[in-house]
């Protein structure tokens, strides 16, 4: 099988939500904190982790595996293509991995058939990425091959990859689930619906700018 790591964005600002997405109570623990641990099982050989909105409250609350490097993204006001930047420039310094897993740090729900099934794909296809499509609908973590990551650093603003897949469907190979689309955490409804054991924020988090 292929070698990956894993790259979770996880530093906006939760407009919307209005309080910080990274640090609401799920079974205990931050829900960052529970997402990369999840990850961290994934069959990846390391996991990058980009924060930026709330740093200090995070790096306080959060305990990261020891699997997980954390990266402060400084310009994450530019929104999602600042992070990838940040996180694809810690992975390419050294040999590395030959693929990375583009993690959403808002979705917590990824089936744990997802990644193995999409590393298998990756194993088998010439193609550049590896796209999940649950019940005909593209979805996330992206897989991305070495060999892309050049184009994903060169993307600008907040859209992330998903505009650069659609313009180069030769680059995409998919994975089909009969799964419902995994649910990002965006407004206080996705909160009460995705996590619905969650308590307030943990201590320190302030308001989501």
């Amino acid at each position: 099988m292929v070698s990956a790591a894993a790259l979770v964005l996880a530093a906006g600002g939760s407009t919307r939500l209005g309080t910080p997405k990274q640090l609401l109570e799920w079974e205990g623990r931050p829900l960052l904190e529970r997402v990369v641990s999840a990850v961290a099982g994934w069959p990846v050989s390391e996991v990058v982790v980009v924060i930026g909105a709330e740093a200090d409250a995070v790096l306080e609350a959060v305990e990261f595996p020891d699997a997980a490097t954390v990266v402060l993204n400084e310009e994450w006001e530019e929104g999602m293509a600042s992070s990838l930047r940040a996180g694809l420039d810690v992975l390419t310094r050294g040999r590395g991995p030959e693929w990375a897993f583009v993690v959403l740090a808002d979705q917590p729900h990824v089936p744990a058939e997802v990644p193995l099934r999409m590393l298998e794909a990756a194993d088998l296809t010439h193609r550049l990425a590896v796209l999940p499509v649950y019940r005909y609908q593209r979805g996330n973590p992206a897989l991305v091959s070495r060999a892309l990551w050049p184009r994903l650093m060169s993307l600008e603003g907040d859209r992330g990859a998903s505009g650069l897949f659609d313009a180069h469907p030769e680059w995409v190979e998919e994975v089909r689930f009969d799964l419902a689309m995994p649910r990002d955490i965006d407004t206080p409804l996705d909160a009460e619906e995705v996590l619905p054991t969650r308590r307030p924020p943990f201590p320190g988090g302030g308001a989501g700018r």
